[in-house]
């Protein structure tokens, strides 16, 4: 008889599996992007669904390359992002510390420059002596998306390009105004989308982790979709690695190298009629990012340039969007 055996399914890597904090997602690598020349690293939006394009394969090592093929995307709207300050950080032994921070309500209370200038003068005094980052803060608007049952804005930092001066001069700019996707993203780039994924719940160790279900001798009991065995006489106590049940989903995760195919303005252009099932009509701009994307529909998915090396991009030669693949009532 074979013996029933294969390696086991699910990395110990996320482990332990429990609940995201909050679905605003915290990104927390240091690395910049390598795409040089961007002031900001990243924009946000709230998933709408999923379609399918035709388009001409411009892959060169690809066995269908210059021919029509069809793809999955999904489409993320991405309403406008106000900028409602930025905050200094410098660099310490024991990470990043906020030094000082400016407020686009508060700079308008109490004057232009107010903040600012303390922000100019540390840089001047201590920008030799210390590692010093600039970061924006900046929230979402809801209250433009129709499928969006949400009140509060979703407010978040996004890391700047990484050279000092040029920073601080761009967030005077944007200080207190909007900022579009098109302004930090375009056609053909490589991203990294992070989102919190669906939430299942409690579920048993088969749905968890893709253990095998017991053959029929061994499930006489009545049971098959528990692990055979938790762990031998020694050590006396259950270790970590053991398959066990438990929370499932609703959990922060980043899906790298995901090529934009649209930035577009029209919702109309990619809304079914009816709009989108359990979402509603793009009424905003929009992405249109090639394959799936962690997380339901409504959720918030910041994106981010690429950090791994990726093809040089370009803008995909787009045939046919399919407005059928999902349609609602």
């Amino acid at each position: 008889m074979a013996k029933r055996h294969r390696p086991r399914r699910g990395s110990l890597a996320f482990s332990p599996r429990t609940r995201a904090r909050s679905e605003t997602c915290r990104i927390k690598r240091e690395e910049l992007s390598i795409a040089t020349g961007r002031k900001l690293q990243g924009f946000a939006g709230y998933k709408a669904g999923m379609t399918h394009l035709i388009l001409t394969d411009d892959h060169p090592h690809s066995l269908t390359k210059g021919m029509e093929i069809a793809v999955p995307a999904t489409i993320i709207e991405t309403p406008p992002m106000r900028v409602e300050g930025f905050r200094l950080y410098k660099d310490t032994n024991y990470g990043k510390q906020a030094v000082t921070e400016v407020w686009a309500g508060r700079a308008a209370e109490n004057g232009r420059d107010s903040g600012l200038g303390a922000i100019e003068e540390i840089i001047m005094r201590d920008g030799k002596k210390l590692a010093l980052s600039l970061h924006l803060i900046t929230s979402t608007l809801p209250e433009v998306v129709s499928g969006l049952p949400k009140k509060k804005h979703d407010q978040m930092e996004i890391k700047m390009s990484g050279e000092l001066t040029k920073d601080v001069e761009y967030a005077k700019e944007v200080l207190g105004k909007e900022l579009r996707a098109k302004e930090v993203v375009k056609e053909g780039d490589f991203v990294d989308v992070t989102a919190v994924t669906k939430g299942k719940g409690t579920q048993g160790p088969v749905k968890r982790w893709g253990i095998t279900i017991q053959n029929a001798k061994a499930r006489r009991s009545g049971k098959g979709r528990h692990v055979g065995s938790i762990g031998g006489w020694t050590p006396r106590r259950v270790r970590w690695r053991v398959p066990q049940l438990g929370q499932t989903g609703y959990q922060q995760r980043t899906e790298y190298n995901k090529r934009i195919m649209k930035i577009g303005d029209n919702g109309e252009e990619i809304t079914p009629d009816g709009g989108f099932l359990n979402y509603g009509i793009v009424r905003n701009e929009y992405i249109l990012i090639k394959g799936s994307v962690p997380g339901p529909k409504k959720r918030l998915v910041r994106i981010s340039h690429a950090i791994r090396a990726h093809p040089k991009p370009a803008i995909p030669e787009i045939v046919y969007i399919s407005k059928r693949s999902q349609q609602g009532c």
